[in-house]
């Protein structure tokens, strides 16, 4: 088998240098995107990936990424320093390898892998919507005229989507091996000093399983770290699954990276012990001129044993819960933008670049301070409950004052009923009462002082 690739010299003088790095405002697939072409010719930079709901995701641009629901105790991915984020995008989160047959050769191409620049001319872009929501990488190989690309973001109750699209850019029909999934995947439950302090117990205790009819693996401690003497078991699981044609979930380890390299048959893995999570799935397919192979893999964290069930009853109906799933990202879009428009993100001027600049100013300070939650209304018995949480005299004292509110009232009103006890204690629990949400982003990876949930 003969892996063809282009002269050093050849590669080296189409190497993208950072006078080539330029950004444009584009749309693709439909959605808004801010393009940066040539990429990786810049320094490694890092971005988050917003959901209207409980969704965390910080991505580097070297492909490497942390994610999970709620808070880094809910990770699919480590919740790690970005340097290690920057650095780590071969061992942790996605990796795809490609072989080509053109004729009697066969090439291999990994895309996003820097250590293999050099041997191909190619091109690296980055799309970000323009709305927060998602990101997409894409690789352009101008030698085997392959493109690839791949897209992040959430899908609501379903957690998160890597969408992947491999095509076929040249004249001729070309035949092609996948190998693409995710690795370093987390078991649920692991404690956030162990992601990083003792990542190899984490290992020892990951408990990898693949459901043999759908594909959907299963990811979870053999039982709960602890060095105590006691029972501790664990009771949930992060998953996995993909949907696409030609599709085979396979792996569920990185450990036969180097047998697909070789072209060699890879041996299936339904459960995996002692290792560190993976889920690869792999792909044959003829492409003919201007044809494109489409997947994705689908992941969440925290479910429990029934919702397990459900997700694999639901996989006996693949193109149904592909199209959930796509309605799912739609919404979450719409809420996203919903919950913008409140805090007056959306603007009209002469430029598109302004009024994209503009609206990321005011998406990360809302990610930093919240909206209210109904614009300046807020509901009788949450500032109630809140008067008793933090004073139960006063809240005592003003009892029917406060059972005679409206159900919902402006925020205003109740700060002049307060002006109207005379009591100074009852008024300044009204103007600390503040019903803000989606104000969650306190911290991050190139934060991790700062705690977020």
């Amino acid at each position: 088998m003969a892996h063809n690739a282009p002269a050093a010299g050849t590669a080296a003088s189409h190497a993208a240098a950072y006078d080539d790095v330029r950004g444009e405002l584009l749309t693709r697939d439909g959605t808004r995107f801010y393009c940066i072409r040539n990429y990786d010719a810049m320094p490694p930079f890092f971005m988050s990936v917003i959901s209207s709901a409980d969704h965390w995701l910080f991505v580097s641009s070297t492909g490497g990424l942390s994610a999970g629901r709620v808070a880094p105790e809910k990770a699919l991915f480590p919740y790690v320093t970005v340097d290690k984020i920057h650095a780590g995008y071969l061992n942790t989160g996605p990796r795809t390898l490609v072989r080509s047959q053109d004729g009697g050769e066969t090439a291999l191409w990994e895309p996003f892998n820097r250590e293999h620049d050099g041997l191909y001319r190619v091109s690296r872009n980055l799309f970000k919507s323009v709305l927060g929501h998602a990101v997409v990488f894409e690789e352009i190989n101008h030698d085997l005229e392959l493109a690839f690309s791949y897209e992040w973001t959430s899908c609501g109750e379903f957690g998160f989507a890597r969408r992947a699209k491999l095509e076929n850019l040249g004249a001729g029909e070309r035949r092609v091996s996948v190998l693409d999934g995710l690795q370093n995947i987390m078991p649920a439950g692991t404690p956030r000093s162990s992601q990083d302090l003792t990542s190899n117990l984490v290992d020892a205790y990951c408990w990898s399983e693949l459901d043999a009819a759908t594909g959907l693996a299963v990811y979870t401690l053999y039982s709960g770290i602890s060095d105590r003497a006691e029972p501790c078991e664990s009771l949930h699981a992060n998953i996995v699954f993909a949907l696409g044609a030609n599709v085979r979930p396979r792996l569920l380890s990185g450990e036969q990276l180097s047998t697909f390299r070789r072209g060699e048959a890879l041996r299936n893995e339904p459960l995996r012990r002692g290792v560190r999570g993976a889920y690869f799935v792999e792909a044959e397919q003829s492409l003919a001129p201007g044809d494109a192979a489409c997947w994705q893999l689908v992941a969440d964290v925290e479910q429990s044993q029934s919702r397990v069930s459900r997700r694999i009853a639901a996989l006996g109906d693949r193109a149904g819960l592909a199209q959930r799933i796509a309605d799912a990202v739609e919404v979450g879009a719409q809420r996203l933008a919903a919950i913008m428009g409140s805090a007056d993100a959306f603007q009209l001027a002469g430029e598109e670049v302004v009024t994209a600049h503009h609206y990321a100013n005011v998406l990360f300070n809302v990610l930093r301070g919240g909206i209210f939650n109904d614009q300046y209304c807020i509901g009788r018995d949450a500032v109630t409950h809140s008067i008793e949480h933090f004073n139960r005299q006063v809240a005592a004292r003003h009892a029917d004052t406060l059972a005679g509110l409206p159900e919902r009232l402006p925020v205003n009103k109740l700060l002049e009923l307060a002006a109207a006890s005379g009591d100074p204690q009852l008024q300044r629990l009204c103007y600390e009462y503040l019903p803000v949400t989606f104000g969650r982003r306190h911290g991050d990876p190139s934060r991790p002082w700062n705690q977020f949930e």
